[in-house]
């Protein structure tokens, strides 16, 4: 019998995710790229929420909605609100509706635009966040970074998705842009004096960092 993958092997011991898979069939039916966040990452993304006891949430890349609702259900019962940002206002649409498929339909915005624009309007706002998501257009992952520290409030949680990008992060022989652009912000999160941070390898990367 050939052996498991350990992500695989980790997903088989818990019970399939509803709404995950609902997502997946919207995703199909329309003709979605098929990129929602894995099963083990949902869970992983739940349980820093609720650990550590964030209230308001930033979500930089929407899709079809699996990763906001994994997000959202580490809220408290009654506290805390998510934003998500989305380009793609069918995407809005589809993750809105996923989103009060499970009961956050009062406890969710969805602001649909360029994220560089939607992330400046927030600042001008003055608002804050306790845990950002950044999971949209590789290239302007060092851009998104940047607003995320200026709009995290200390000890904010900031987690990043693909930052290996199925390998090309590694490989010398790929230069191109959202390569770079990875790399850079990999780099970031690395140095930056205004982060305690994580790279894991886990998935396709993820990348890890408390505002100090």
């Amino acid at each position: 019998m050939e052996t498991m993958e350990p992500e695989a092997y980790f997903d088989s011991l818990f019970e399939a995710d509803p709404a995950r898979e609902r997502i997946a069939a919207a995703i199909r039916e329309r003709g979605m790229p098929d990129i929602s966040v894995a099963p083990g990452y949902g869970r992983l993304l739940t349980l820093l929420v609720a650990a550590t006891g964030a209230r308001d949430l930033l979500e930089i890349g929407a899709l079809a909605g699996y990763s906001g609702i994994c997000l959202a259900r580490g809220l408290p019962p009654a506290e805390g609100k998510l934003t998500s940002l989305e380009l793609n206002a069918e995407y809005a649409e589809l993750a809105s509706a996923q989103l009060a498929e499970e009961g956050y339909a009062g406890r969710s915005e969805m602001i649909v635009g360029p994220a560089a624009e939607s992330l400046a309007m927030l600042e001008r706002e003055g608002r804050r966040f306790d845990f950002i998501f950044i999971d949209a257009d590789k290239e302007n992952y060092p851009l998104y970074l940047e607003y995320a520290i200026r709009l995290a409030r200390p000890r904010a949680v900031i987690a990043a998705d693909n930052t290996l990008l199925r390998g090309r992060t590694l490989n010398p022989s790929k230069q191109g842009p959202a390569v770079q652009a990875m790399r850079e912000f990999n780099r970031a999160i690395a140095r930056d004096p205004r982060l305690a941070a994580a790279h894991l390898p886990s998935f396709d990367g993820l990348a890890l960092a408390a505002v100090k």
